[in-house]
């Protein structure tokens, strides 16, 4: 694995952890549809939550939270679609796309969690 797949592969194990830790729980990791991946598909009390997670080097996450493009966005939103129907969830489903940026720095990572990241 390159240095930039181990760097993505940590942050969202991080992600991952952030998110249980604060009562998500996973459903899924790294669910690939032909629009892309879903890096963390989780549930948050009834509230399904579609997590893209975008991890750098250094010691913010600015960096890691402008990595998502217009054509990244409209990907996501295609996915989410594809995973609502393939587990027969429909579009009446209460659910979000969040984005978390992690910044691995020196001996720690900054972890920054947006909610509802999408402006719709």
């Amino acid at each position: 694995m390159s240095r930039t797949g181990r760097t993505g592969a940590r942050g969202e194990w991080l992600a991952r952890d952030y998110l249980v830790q604060r009562g998500y729980v996973i459903l899924d990791t790294n669910w690939a549809t032909r629009f892309g991946e879903l890096d963390i598909v989780a549930r948050f009390k009834d509230v399904y939550v579609f997590v893209e997670v975008k991890t750098r080097r250094g010691s913010d996450t600015e960096a890691a939270l402008a990595g998502i493009t217009a054509a990244k966005h409209e990907r996501i939103i295609k996915a989410v679609y594809q995973y609502l129907d393939d587990n027969a969830l429909g579009e009446d489903a209460d659910w979000r796309i969040d984005v978390i940026g992690v910044a691995l720095g020196r001996g720690r990572a900054v972890i920054d969690h947006v909610e509802d990241a999408f402006d719709w």
